[in-house]
């Protein structure tokens, strides 16, 4: 009994083995070092590749043009098909910098979302419309150097992305282009760029910073919601609205800087940022102010700072919502300070109180020179 009751076990061991050897063997049958292919006519790359390769090749470089027919392929290797099912794919980085995409071919992708085309197919330097979808396993991924425009929900749910450098020559990132992508840590963004669509970013839980171009003029709904990685934001000098909800959700914001320009903040705008301790404002002309636009926010943490002669005005606004708002004059706050020669002596709270060491919120200076400035510390 003893002798089948070992027998049993030893061959239970041995089947094990078998099975992992086998997974291991499958493991070890990905392609993991990179595979360039050069197209000398778009829409050769299924034959390029062919059926047996396309699941196993993880690291991919295309030279040439590349059409609808090409990006179906790309999907399907980067583990979502034309109909948005997972696939087998393993494709976990794309290096498209030596590509130009063309129109032409098959459609890539199907599509039942309202105001889409049911079939969408590939254009002149555009990344199109729900171009990487679901490609939760793109880690790393190249653009074409001549891209112009971003589409809708191009990037929607590439979780695995961790940064992403746009081509300079973008101008128009569209609507939820980057929606979801967690583990987006970081993006350059194109100085061309002058409006965040709605929900470009939203849900991008693990962007931490992010640079605005100085052109930007409007923030959309959304664009920035979910975003509780982020932890301080100063918006562009030319900013005039910020769209309902825009920055909902930003746990982790702790500062944010509101420019002259801004003539409108929409509802619920900033609800929800539980951790903000300071908001400056630079708008002397009270802004067009939708309703919760601070929901969810710290009232007693918080410090709204507003122009000298205004306090009345945000009082009796949204930003009355915080127990504390203080003056100052934007004319003479220095964020940075450019003198060489002048050397901090002391520091001061608002208050008149000693401070030891740069203090968050408004801070007075005395330098060496004689002069004394304000100082924003963030």
């Amino acid at each position: 009994m003893r002798f089948f009751t070992f027998k049993g076990l030893l061959l239970t061991t041995i089947f094990m083995l078998l099975g992992c050897l086998s997974i291991q063997a499958e493991d070890d049958d990905l392609i993991t070092k990179q595979v360039t292919v050069k197209l000398d006519e778009a829409g050769t790359l299924p034959d390029k590749i062919g059926s047996a390769k396309k699941y196993k090749i993880t690291n991919l470089k295309i030279i040439g043009e590349i059409n609808g027919t090409d990006w179906r392929m790309i999907r399907d290797m980067a583990g979502r098909n034309v109909s948005h099912d997972e696939t087998e794919g393993n494709l976990s980085e794309l290096d498209l910098s030596d590509a130009s995409i063309v129109p032409g071919g098959d459609y890539y992708i199907t599509c039942a979302y309202f105001d889409y085309p049911s079939k969408i197919h590939t254009s002149y330097q555009v990344i199109g419309d729900l171009a990487f979808e679901g490609c939760s396993g793109l880690t790393s991924l190249k653009l074409p150097s001549d891209i112009r425009l971003i589409g809708r929900n191009a990037f929607e749910g590439c979780s695995g992305l961790t940064s992403i450098t746009l081509p300079s020559g973008v101008t128009e990132i569209q609507h939820s282009a980057f929606y979801g992508c967690s583990g987006l840590t970081s993006i350059t963004l194109p100085s061309g760029v002058t409006e965040i669509s709605n929900s470009t970013f939203s849900g991008c839980s693990g962007l931490t910073s992010l640079t605005l171009p100085s052109g930007v003029t409007e923030i959309g709904s959304s664009a920035f919601s979910g975003c509780s990685g982020l932890t301080s934001l100063t918006l562009p000098s030319g900013v005039t609205w910020i769209g309902h909800f825009a920055f909902k959700g930003c746990s982790g914001l702790t500062s944010i800087t509101l420019p002259s320009g801004v003539t409108e903040i929409g509802e619920s705008a900033f609800a929800n940022c539980s951790g903000l301790t300071s908001i400056y404002v630079y708008a002397e002309k009270m802004p067009k102010l939708r309703t919760n636009m601070f929901d969810g926010c710290d009232a007693k943490k918080c410090t709204v700072y507003v122009p000298k002669g205004t306090y009345d005005d945000y009082w009796l606004s949204e930003f009355g919502y915080f127990e504390n708002i203080v003056e100052f004059d934007p004319t003479d706050i220095n964020n940075v300070i450019t003198s060489n020669d002048a050397k901090e002596l002391s520091r001061y709270s608002l208050n008149g109180q000693r401070l030891s060491a740069p203090t968050k919120g408004l801070n007075i200076v005395k330098y060496s020179d004689g002069s004394v400035k304000k100082v924003a510390v963030q």
